[in-house]
Formats: C-alpha cells, sequence, structure tokens
C-alpha cells in the first residue's frame, strides 16, 4: 500500500468488471471515493482491451493469467463460482485480500461470510485471505432482520422473495426487455395467455415467459425439492448471525421488475415482539430506512439506485400472538451485491 498525505493508497483489482455488478462496483469505489492508486480490471477474453471509465481516467480490461494480482493489495471478485474457486486463492496466495461476491467460498468455514452493517467483526479473521459477500437475497432481509434478532432472537422465518431479473445478470434484464416488446399491445392475448398450445413468447434464461408473469422458481433444484437460491438463504442467513437453531423455509420468485428484490417475511421470536418494538429497533439500525414508521409500503422502483434496505408493513401475525410480518425491497445489484462489497474493502482498509 502506497501512501498519499495522510490516506492509505491501495493497488485494486476487479474481477468481472464488465457485468452488472462489477459496473455497479466501479461507480462505487469512484462514489465513496475510495483510496485506488492503481485498479485492474478483469474479463473475459471477449471484453479484453475494452476501456472502461474510472475517476476521470480509463482502465483497460485484461484476462486472468498467471502473476496477473502481483502486488495488488484488494481483490474484488464478481465471477462464476468456477473462475471464483480457480483463481480467488491464487489472488490470496500473491498478497492481496480478497472480498469474493461469488457463492464459491460462502459456507467454507474458514471464509467470514460478511454483511457489512450486521458482523463486520467476523473479517478479524480471514485464515485464506478470503471474505464473502452473501447472496442478494440473503442480504436485503439479513440485513433489517440482524438488528431484531439481536433484540429478541429469531426462532422461525417463513420467507417469500419477489426477485429481479438482473439477479440473472444483463441476460435476465435483455430477455425481458425482448419479451416486453414482443408483447406491446397483446393485453387481450395476455388474459388468455392458458388458452394457446404455445407460450405467446420464447425465452433462454427462463422455462417460462417472464414478461407478464411470476415464476415460482428461481436458482436450480437441489435436494427436498428447494432451490439453489432458497438454500442459500436458509444456511447463509444462519452463518451470518451465529446461530445454526434458526428454522427458516423459503420460496423464490422471479417477477418482471428490472432492479431490486422485494421480501416477506414472517418471523417468530424467542419471546413475543409487537409491531411498534420492531419500529423503534429499525428505526436507527444501520443500512435500513423504515417506512412511515413501518406502515409503508416500499417497492424496488423506490429501493433501486440507493444504499439502504426500505422496511414497511410491519404487522402482527394474527395467526400467531407475538410473530411478525414484514415487507423488506432493496436494490440487489447494489446493497445485494457491490455496495457489500465495497463496505468490507473499507473495512479491510481500516483494520
Amino acid at each position: 500500500m502506497a501512501q498519499r498525505g495522510s490516506h492509505v493508497m491501495v493497488k485494486v483489482g476487479l474481477m468481472g468488471a464488465t457485468g452488472l455488478v462489477g459496473t455497479e462496483m466501479l461507480r462505487i469505489l469512484e462514489e465513496r471515493a475510495f483510496p485506488v492508486s492503481e485498479l485492474r480490471a478483469y474479463a473475459s477474453p471477449r471484453s479484453e482491451g475494452r476501456r472502461l471509465t474510472f475517476a476521470g481516467g480509463e482502465v483497460t480490461c485484461e484476462v486472468l493469467r498467471d502473476g496477473c494480482f502481483d502486488g495488488l493489495d484488494l481483490v474484488i471478485v464478481d465471477v462464476d463460482d468456477p473462475i471464483a474457486l480457480e483463481w480467488a486463492p491464487q489472488a490470496a496466495a500473491a498478497g492481496g485480500k480478497v472480498v469474493d461476491n461469488s457463492a464459491a467460498f460462502r459456507m467454507d468455514p474458514d471464509v467470514p461470510l460478511v454483511i457489512a452493517e450486521v458482523n463486520p467483526d467476523d473479517l478479524r479473521s480471514m485464515p485464506k485471505g478470503i471474505a464473502s459477500c452473501p447472496n442478494c437475497t440473503t442480504m436485503i432481509p439479513v440485513t433489517a432482520l440482524a438488528p431484531l434478532h439481536r433484540a429478541a432472537r429469531i426462532d422461525r422465518l417463513v420467507v417469500s422473495s419477489y426477485q429481479s431479473v438482473s439477479g440473472a445478470g444483463q441476460v435476465g434484464m435483455h430477455e425481458l426487455d425482448a419479451q416486453w416488446t414482443k408483447l406491446d399491445g397483446r393485453a387481450q392475448d395476455l388474459a388468455r395467455a392458458g388458452t394457446f398450445a404455445a407460450p405467446l413468447v420464447e425465452g433462454e434464461v427462463w422455462p417460462k415467459p417472464i414478461a407478464g408473469n411470476v415464476i415460482p422458481l428461481a436458482g436450480s433444484r437441489k435436494e427436498e425439492g428447494y432451490t439453489s437460491e432458497e438454500w442459500k438463504m436458509v444456511r447463509e442467513t444462519r452463518k451470518i448471525l451465529h446461530d445454526d437453531h434458526i428454522q427458516c423455509a423459503v420460496t423464490c420468485v422471479r417477477v418482471p421488475v428490472y432492479v431490486g428484490h422485494a421480501v416477506s417475511v414472517n418471523v417468530r421470536f424467542h419471546r413475543p415482539m409487537t409491531p411498534a418494538e420492531a419500529a423503534e429497533v429499525l428505526r436507527g439500525a444501520p443500512g435500513v430506512t423504515l417506512v412511515d414508521d413501518g406502515n409503508g409500503i416500499p417497492t424496488p422502483l423506490d429501493a433501486a439506485g440507493i444504499d439502504p434496505v426500505l422496511v414497511g408493513r410491519i404487522r402482527a401475525d394474527i395467526s400467531e400472538p407475538g410473530s411478525l410480518n414484514l415487507w423488506i425491497t432493496g436494490d440487489n445489484l447494489r446493497k445485494g451485491a457491490a455496495l457489500n462489497a465495497v463496505q468490507m474493502a473499507e473495512l479491510l482498509l481500516s483494520s
């Protein structure tokens, strides 16, 4: 690390620089004036040589190769799991701290899984030199649930997610765009879509049309009929909150929204909690904005492009006294991925 005045300047590598999250990371690094003395942007061979705008200048994309991490202080990773499994340890071995946004190391007991506002102290122990960001579908609700867990300890969660197409990357956004275009002016056909022998539009990202539809299958099918996204929520929540006894049932749904995940959560605690107490706990919680004292109706559009997660519709569970229902939404590209990675990097820099 170099010194500039009283500030430590950092040599940073960014893997996956041209993706949706990578682009957002570049924007956030610049917005938050992260002290970058040198930036190396890594991308796929098809993007090699592409120039990206950063901090008033440009950085040229390069491909991963032996020795490419030499001299770096920090490497932020946003690539597919197999690539992360291969290259993140090499970045750590080269001497840099690694913040990984893939799922490759999240459940590794020697890799902390961190939400910056929830468990920053876990970054004190990084035996492998790698720290992981949670899945966006976990990060958004757990940012708000953690303060409630500290106040009354969560016993059980029943979660339904409403996940935007950007969670599937640029291809997801392009597919929704293309399908909306083809369906323009076809409201009557949509109203009778079940009577047609074939789908009104075809897609490649999802097995069913996403425009004008919701698909109750986010991620790939795994054990017991649950998907990879659903199991991530179960396992990551327990690890982040340091409580393996939390019971969690999850249904993840893809919806025709471009950016912003929303989550409906039913929470049972180890002691009764009222909506008023929950609102008071969340009112000053870091990374959380309570909308209309918890009575508001925050939407993904409200959360798109901003840092905090938004909480509203806090209600008592009329079927089980002492339990609560909450509605939580946040930008899955920003707080759900890029912002948290940069916040983790800031914490590592200050440690």
